[in-house]
């Protein structure tokens, strides 16, 4: 019995531990429900979606939003999202409700939907950016009408199991909870209304749910040395080594081949490391008071281009940026006492899309960092990053006794009694030969 005791206790830990992002310990998805009016059968309630995620966006084709109703609620009809399946609705006569679903399953609308069909914030084909990037843009919301449900804040059941995908796996949410209601402003920001009920549920994410392995990789590299640190061979796996392609392939000539599939397949060039995406972090110049570091992005997915991407670097030096060129940054400060996490992101317009694999898949970037007399140095690998997150999900990093070194700070191999040994007699006789 203690036993299970004790499994049950490790199991909850770790699923919560899971879901906790120590570079953005508040980050969550916070789904919004407001009944802004009572209908003869139900409610017409305002569903907001807001990303709390400081850098992990929904990037296309966007996010997709599901739950179980506790009664026989039906949706009469929505605006700015839709259901993908009606279900059966045989049993009404008359009007025939958008959504029959015990479990429905809703998707945003894509842009350039009809003015009628629209709502505040909706329509972009379910991408929402992340918080610390654009938080104009890290809302997504849709209008819903309830039937055979509550007509009261008594009798109203709230709706349970809701799961987001974004667009993939990966988030866990939980109950929907009763919050005091979301006030509103009229136009003339000189009223104040509120609505009638309101209920909140929120998501996190966990790489650990979202696939089994990383997505990137990051390599190495300094003026000092001339060795290249690699990606670590199948850094994101090698499932896919049998369906890769080179990047002089025929297939890439093929009309169609950069199309997404609808089950988000990718296509990736044939490489040791076998990940879509490889960061690379070049030391590269040394100034008395500045040092200078290059960061190039490159896609390895022939299907897959990023827009709205963005890179997470924690490194300790990042607590002094005095430029960074090409890249959009902004620090992010979990802990108030410590600076030394840094977002980059692309210039909008310019570089903030990442094209898919070919001559035009990759973005980079320069950093100019001022030193601090105290803590700068080049030995023992101080140059290089701790942490790289792309897209919200962490790279795996080459292991520490790989990363380019000093030259003076060499490990020589010691050398053996027998060898110095060896050595000297040698150079006895040889001595003694010329003496003769």
């Amino acid at each position: 019995m203690k036993t299970l005791v004790v499994l049950a206790f490790i199991s909850v830990l770790c699923s919560s531990a899971a879901a906790y992002d120590p570079l953005d310990p508040n980050g969550n998805v916070t789904i919004k429900w407001d009944i802004m009016s009572w209908t003869p059968d139900g409610y017409v309630a305002t569903v907001t979606m807001n990303n709390f995620q400081m850098y992990r966006h929904i990037m296309s084709p966007g996010w997709t939003l599901s739950w179980s109703w506790a009664k026989k609620e039906v949706i009469w009809s929505m605006v700015g999202a839709q259901t993908t399946e009606q279900g059966d609705c045989s049993k009404f006569k008359g009007n025939v409700p958008h959504c029959c679903k015990k479990t429905p399953t809703v998707v945003d609308l894509l842009p350039g939907v009809p003015y009628n069909q629209q709502y505040t914030n909706c329509c972009k084909g379910g991408v929402v950016a992340a918080w610390g990037q654009d938080p104009s843009a890290a809302v997504s919301a849709f209008q819903v009408s309830v039937g055979q449900g509550g007509t009261s804040n008594k009798t109203v059941k709230l709706p349970k199991n809701f799961t987001l995908l974004g667009p993939g796996p990966g988030y866990t949410c939980g109950p929907a909870k009763v919050v005091p209601s979301t006030t509103f402003l009229t136009p003339d920001r000189r009223r104040k209304t509120q609505a009638l009920m309101t209920w909140n549920v929120t998501c996190t994410y966990s790489q650990f749910l979202a696939r089994k392995n990383p997505s990137c990789c990051v390599s190495f590299s300094s003026f000092y040395n001339e060795t290249i640190t690699p990606c670590p061979s199948c850094a994101c796996g090698c499932q896919n080594k049998h369906s890769c392609v080179r990047k002089d392939s025929k297939i890439l000539s093929i009309t169609g081949v950069n199309t997404p599939r609808k089950d988000n397949a990718p296509l990736l060039q044939c490489t040791h490391h076998m990940c879509p995406v490889r960061v690379h972090w070049h030391v590269k110049l040394n100034y008395k008071d500045y040092w200078r570091v290059k960061i190039a992005i490159t896609n390895f997915n022939y299907r897959m281009n990023y827009t709205l991407w963005s890179l997470v670097v924690q490194h300790p030096n990042l607590n002094n940026v005095t430029q960074v060129f090409s890249f959009d940054y902004k620090p992010l400060v979990p802990y108030e006492s410590i600076n030394d996490t840094g977002m980059f992101y692309g210039m909008k317009y310019y570089n903030d899309l990442m094209m898919e694999a070919g001559p035009f898949g990759n973005v980079q970037s320069e950093i100019l960092m001022r030193k601090d007399k105290n803590t700068f140095s080049f030995k023992q690998g101080w140059a290089f990053p701790r942490k790289v997150y792309f897209n919200g999900d962490e790279c795996m990093l080459p292991p520490p006794d790989t990363y380019p070194f000093l030259p003076n700070s060499v490990h020589r191999s010691p050398v053996s009694f027998s060898a110095l040994l060896i050595s000297s007699l040698v150079l006895f006789l040889v001595t003694g030969h010329f003496n003769i």
